[in-house]
């Protein structure tokens, strides 16, 4: 949860005064370049203390970087560009994220295998992180994200640079993770209407929707700009200068 969190670098405010409670399900961060949905992910990861405000992970207070550490084995982040040894194998780096997480050394490999599984990596536990594809990378930074099951997920801009096939796939990965809360940024609309429960579209680092899918459909009216009730509706939430296609 964030209640009225402020944040920012050097003299630049991102976000003002944002209020969230996350629940179980998926949660769109959408919104154009710059209104601080990377921010808001990193404020969330821990990575970067508010300015003002307060955050709460399962009810814990992150009040500084001790309480920070004691949250952050409850949180599962990928960053839109990851970093990672290229000689480690897949299994390996998953195996680090879990040691990382503090998940236990005698869970390592079920859960490992879990979230290899999940991500349908299985067959190539063995390949080494420099000789996967774009998509089975981004696959491999999901089970990186996801292993140990933390209690919060998430996942910075992740079908940049998928094909729709693995988009597909990147979909159904998500879909079983409905049980946990998860929280993605991305432009990508229709990634939205197929996968998201909840929607928040922030512009100048304020939230200028948060609800439903069907409820951020229903603003989509003929004659706004977009190819798509979801299109439309998003951009009529933009300031008219924007709208400009």
């Amino acid at each position: 949860m964030l209640d009225s969190v402020a944040q920012g670098y050097g003299r630049s405010t991102v976000l003002e005064a944002v209020s969230l409670t996350l629940r179980p399900g998926v949660t769109a961060l959408l919104g154009p370049n710059g209104a601080g949905k990377t921010t808001l992910l990193r404020t969330l990861a821990t990575i970067k203390p508010p300015r003002n405000g307060r955050i709460y992970v399962d009810d814990i207070q992150v009040t500084g970087e001790k309480s920070a550490r004691d949250v952050r084995d409850r949180i599962g982040y990928l960053p839109q560009d990851f970093g990672f040894d290229p000689r480690m194998t897949v299994a390996d780096f998953v195996t680090y994220a879990a040691w990382l997480r503090g998940v236990p050394a005698t869970a390592w490999p079920d859960r490992v295998a879990e979230a290899l599984q999940l991500v349908d990596l299985t067959d190539r536990r063995r390949s080494k992180m420099r000789s996967l594809s774009g998509g089975m990378r981004q696959r491999a930074g999901i089970a990186w994200a996801i292993v140990g099951r933390p209690s919060l997920v998430l996942l910075d801009e992740p079908t940049v640079g998928l094909d729709p096939r693995q988009r597909l796939q990147f979909r159904k990965i998500v879909s079983e993770l409905r049980d946990t809360v998860v929280v993605l940024s991305t432009h990508l609309i229709d990634d939205v209407g197929a996968i998201c429960d909840r929607v928040i579209v922030l512009h100048q680092g304020s939230p200028k929707f948060d609800g439903t899918v069907a409820d951020l459909e229903a603003l989509g009216e003929e004659g706004l700009p977009g190819h798509s009730r979801l299109e439309r509706a998003y951009m009529h939430l933009l300031p008219a200068e924007e709208q400009l296609l």
